[in-house]
């Protein structure tokens, strides 16, 4: 090209870009658009310019992308502006809801079935699995070294239990009158763990009725640990004398839900009965709602949900006796039941560990939908070999292995677990709020949720038992031994 062809060629280009310039005297201070009106004129008489090898469209291409490019490097600005707010607001959210959860009874079950009826009882389950988890790892970081705790003073002497060989004493010589049964007092089991253990651990304490204080105890409570990894695992145990003390159940409001017609119908006023409050001893939580394992429950004639084969059954027959067993055990006899409730299978049966629970990982039968070795607020009941010792258990951060084995240390040789989680485990007693007014629900120990009004005011949403004293209690038994307490 020569000299004159270039010139010219640059005075053309030069004239491209002088058209598209400010006008002598316009504003300064443009708006966004007609900076772009005026960059894509400009560019696409460039681009037209002869011997340059663009097209107009091209350009327009380029411009338009600078313009998604700062559209984008701007949204990315408002959400790293934002991402933290998010964030802190979120963990205050999930932090008032931990704290709500663990601070009002209703809250738990609220806001786990809410998020079942809308992502699933799977997707729940995982999320349960997961918070609990973080939960027990959080525990072992800041509690690892933590010692086991007492709850409550424990005697410092008591008699030596009487042998059941030697438990009815020769009838007095006046005819018609029933002899007279020693005070019921299980034997100690002693410490779960002997290097491991709070002070009393394995002793048990005498409940005394407060409206009653003179007759012997009908219930002994005491504390184990029986997991050496975590001070903080309790498993708080009752035991029952079961000649004079009858079991009961009540279906709650909500749960377990029918499965059939028949219990469709039944009535379920969720309360204990206004003429069981003179003889009432205590009352604990229930089991599974129906849609966690679909466990049967029959009362007044009436299945309220069908059996289920494997399921262990804890049932009351026509003559008082109790029995906790696997249903193909006991459901020859099921005419003869006044009552059963079903759990999942029995954790511990003829004194021996179910095999699941030696081997945890991935089971999920004593957890409903969370894992058996979820560690978590539990619940069950059980009774000795003769029975004639009922034991419930109410625990705070276990496992299934834990809980099973802290209740065979107890004495019990069948063991049925009820609830979980933290909302549904509790053992409550019953005392006067005022003398010789009506009574109000105690919890057997500290950090349980609860209310004054419960079961015998406040209707349950789910199933229950209660403890009242047989009426010729009082007649058969000697006095209370002569206990006393360790400030």
């Amino acid at each position: 090209m020569s000299a004159a062809s270039r010139q010219s060629h640059a005075e053309r280009i030069a004239a491209c870009f002088s058209t598209g310039s400010r006008a002598k005297g316009a504003p300064v201070v443009a708006t966004r658009v007609e900076r772009g009106r005026s960059s894509i004129q400009t560019g696409s008489r460039f681009a037209g310019s002869r011997g340059l090898g663009y097209q107009s469209g091209m350009t327009q291409a380029a411009v338009r992308g600078e313009r998604r490019a700062r559209r984008a490097k701007a949204k990315t600005g408002r959400l790293t502006r934002w991402l933290p707010r998010i964030s802190a607001a979120f963990g205050v959210l999930l932090g008032l809801l931990w704290w709500a959860v663990h601070r009002y009874d209703w809250m738990g079950p609220l806001v786990a079935n809410g998020l079942r009826s809308v992502v699933g009882v799977g997707a729940v389950a995982h999320l349960e699995d997961f918070v609990y988890a973080v939960e027990d790892r959080y525990n072992r970081l800041a509690r690892g070294t933590e010692a086991p705790k007492s709850y409550w003073a424990v005697p410092a002497s008591a008699p030596l239990p009487v042998p059941r060989a030697a438990a009815v004493v020769p009838a007095p010589a006046t005819t018609g009158e029933k002899p007279l049964r020693p005070p019921f007092h299980p034997a100690d089991p002693g410490p779960a763990l002997k290097s491991w253990a709070a002070p009393g651990d394995g002793v048990w304490v005498p409940i005394v009725d407060p409206r009653r204080p003179e007759e012997a105890p009908y219930m002994w409570k005491t504390l184990l640990h029986p997991d050496k990894e975590r001070g903080w695992a309790e498993v708080f145990v009752v035991a029952i004398d079961v000649k004079h003390v009858a079991l009961h159940v009540v279906p709650g409001t909500q749960e377990p839900k029918a499965d059939n017609p028949a219990g469709e119908k039944i009535e379920r006023p969720a309360v204990i009965p206004e003429r069981e409050h003179e003889e009432l001893l205590a009352a604990f939580n229930g089991g599974f709602m129906t849609e966690h394992g679909g466990y049967g429950m029959k009362l007044d004639g009436v299945t309220i949900v069908t059996p289920k084969p494997k399921a262990c059954t804890i049932a009351v027959y026509e003559d008082g006796d109790l029995r906790i067993a696997p249903w193909t055990e006991l459901e020859a006899d099921a005419d003869k039941m006044l009552w059963f409730r079903q759990a999942p299978e029995c954790m511990v049966h003829g004194n021996k560990l179910h095999p699941g629970i030696l081997y945890l990982s991935g089971n999920r039968k004593w957890g409903a939908t969370l894992d058996g070795e979820t560690v978590i607020r539990r619940s069950a009941i059980g009774l000795n070999a003769a029975r004639d010792v009922l034991y419930v258990s109410i625990t705070n951060h276990t496992n299934a292995r834990v809980l099973a084995e802290g209740m065979r240390h107890a004495g019990a040789v069948d063991v049925a677990q009820l609830d979980v989680n933290w909302s549904y485990p509790k053992f409550v007693l019953f005392e006067p709020k005022e003398p010789g007014g009506p009574r109000k629900a105690v919890a057997l120990a500290s950090g349980f949720e609860f209310s004054e009004d419960e079961y015998i005011r406040k209707r349950a949403r789910r199933d229950f038992f209660y403890l009242v004293r047989k009426p010729d209690a009082t007649a058969e038994t000697a006095r209370k031994p002569d206990v006393t307490a360790v400030p």
